[in-house]
């Protein structure tokens, strides 16, 4: 008899507790009632003497009020240049055109949508420098309602692939971030013009890395300037992407959307914001970007190579610019410079770049390097490089 009891017992716990978890589940998916909200409020809450948190993200309403907010303050760059076509080779048996097989060519005007960039002041607009390359073309802007605004003046930063479109509009800036805290693994949003040809496109991921170098451009952009310190990410950076806002979980812009690398799937990179607020700084300022510039490009040997090699750690000096501040001190291929006023260059700190950056034109920087096993201290001019 205890036996059988002791079943019943055992039977009606059973079916009690499956009763409370059907009953659970039709009211949620149902009646969308959650009981256990009720019994274990969401938030902060205590069992005994232990306190815990419930961190709560609804990602998708976070990216939908992001993607919303920032929408007017998007928009696409569109370009209009010439551009000469060959035709396909025609026969001329006679040799009337002084050749048995010739070609020609014939110029012909392009309209494309060739990047992205967003509102950072009442007619002013962010963007890439490669994107607006073409000095001899024409370009307009492009809101999320499909409505155009000429282009009226392009200020360049030669330093940052940056630059700024000025246009006659009374487009919403957008609200700017801080870059100086990021941390890997953050959610980031980016919104852009995909491939060129889908606008207002919305992608999500998290920040994959930080303080990267890389060579910025795309296949719509070509090839530009060596960057350092970027973000990387791999929230989808299509090209077209370029130029288009990266932005945190409380729609603020924290880089901008600069590249995709050619050699992997996802992975992107964004200029950090806080460059473009300096830049911005000096443009309000002087009406133009007039950087520091020393004009060389080059690869920052890390210290691990440099042990290898038994060379020094800095920047190997991969090409100098004709004509550049660089060029008249006599910097040349091959060099390493170790430091530059007593700082000394290391991958981890950004790199060269990084500290050019910091200089005023007309600034003359003390530059030591390293060049056949020897060591020398050069000083050089920085001139001012801008639009």
């Amino acid at each position: 008899m205890k036996s059988i009891g002791r079943s019943v017992i055992a039977l009606l716990v059973i079916i009690i507790l499956t009763a409370s978890f059907l009953g659970g589940a039709i009211a949620d998916r149902l009646f969308v009632i959650k009981p256990l909200n009720y019994l274990i409020p969401r938030g902060d809450f205590k069992i005994g003497d232990t306190s815990f948190t419930q961190k709560i993200l609804n990602e998708e309403s976070v990216v939908i009020d992001v993607a919303e907010e920032a929408a007017p303050s998007v928009v696409t760059v569109s370009i209009k240049a010439e551009r000469r076509v060959l035709e396909p080779f025609f026969l001329d048996p006679f040799g009337l055109f002084g050749e048995g097989l010739r070609g020609r060519s014939r110029t012909e005007t392009i309209e494309q949508d060739i990047g992205s960039g967003f509102v950072v002041d009442k007619g002013l607009v962010v963007t890439n420098r490669h994107v607006v390359s073409n000095t001899s073309a024409e370009y307009k802007i492009i809101d999320r309602d499909n409505k155009e605004y000429v282009v009226e003046r392009i200020y360049r930063d030669p330093a940052n692939d940056l630059a700024i479109l000025q246009v006659s509009s009374d487009l919403r800036p957008i609200e700017l971030g801080d870059s100086g805290n990021l941390k890997v693994g953050q959610f980031v949003i980016a919104i852009g013009t995909a491939l060129g040809e889908f606008r207002h496109t919305v992608t999500t991921g998290v920040i994959s890395g930080l303080g990267r170098g890389i060579t910025a451009g795309d296949s719509l952009g070509g090839f530009v300037e060596e960057l350092d310190n970027v973000i990387q990410t791999d929230a989808a950076i299509n090209p077209g992407n370029s130029g288009g806002p990266l932005l945190n979980s409380a729609g603020q812009v924290i880089g901008i959307n600069t590249a995709v690398s050619a050699s992997g799937e996802n992975v992107g990179f964004a200029i950090p914001i806080n460059v473009l607020k300096d830049s911005l700084t000096n443009f309000e300022t002087t009406g133009r970007f007039d950087r520091a510039f020393l004009g060389v490009r080059y690869r920052m040997i890390p210290k691990e190579t440099a042990l290898l090699n038994d060379v020094p750690e800095g920047a190997y000096i991969v090409e100098v610019v004709d004509g550049s501040p660089a060029a008249n001190a006599g910097i040349e291929t091959g060099d390493i410079i170790t430091k530059i006023d007593g700082q000394v260059l290391k991958e981890a700190d950004g790199g060269l770049a990084t500290i050019i950056n910091r200089k005023k034109s007309g600034e003359t920087a003390k530059i030591e390097l390293w060049r056949n096993g020897e060591t020398q201290t050069i000083d050089v001019k920085l001139e001012g490089q801008g639009n």
